[in-house]
């Protein structure tokens, strides 16, 4: 599980630092693109679980279809250094519109990678919805 928020800076090498807690007892990544403006790093592992879950719906769908290929089509396996970092490819920090400052944060099974500004920017619409968005959520 993934919880948390750090700040860190993106390295012009495009390379970033994960958290400690978040590497732990894991060597295989997978990044690919995110929603809502952010990059998503899943355990291969945990990847492959989406894909595959994704891949039980029906092909017929569109929707079904689309979101398989935002998924997949540009993810790209990555592996942690000794030191905790890991490279970003440039098309999905393009994607993401990182720049320097980013933050890192823990969503439950997926590390979300933000540009700081956007995150905060988002965050800060979340807020004042917070208890309309509780309460729109069906068991």
């Amino acid at each position: 599980m993934f919880i948390g928020k750090y700040y860190y800076k993106l390295q012009t090498s495009g390379r970033i630092s994960l958290p400690k807690e978040f590497r732990k007892d894991v060597d295989k990544w997978v990044i690919t693109r995110g929603l809502d403006g952010c990059l998503f790093i899943f355990q291969a592992e945990r990847f492959q679980q989406e894909l595959e879950q994704l891949a039980t719906r029906s092909f017929t769908k569109k929707a079904h279809r689309d979101l398989i290929r935002i998924m997949s089509n540009e993810a790209k396996e990555a592996e942690v250094d000794s030191n905790g970092r890991v490279n970003l490819p440039d098309y999905l920090i393009q994607f993401a519109k990182l720049r320097e400052q980013i933050v890192i944060v823990g969503s439950f099974n997926r590390i979300e990678i933000w540009d700081q500004e956007q995150y905060h920017q988002y965050i800060s619409q979340l807020e004042n919805q917070a208890e309309t968005i509780a309460e729109s959520i069906e068991k």
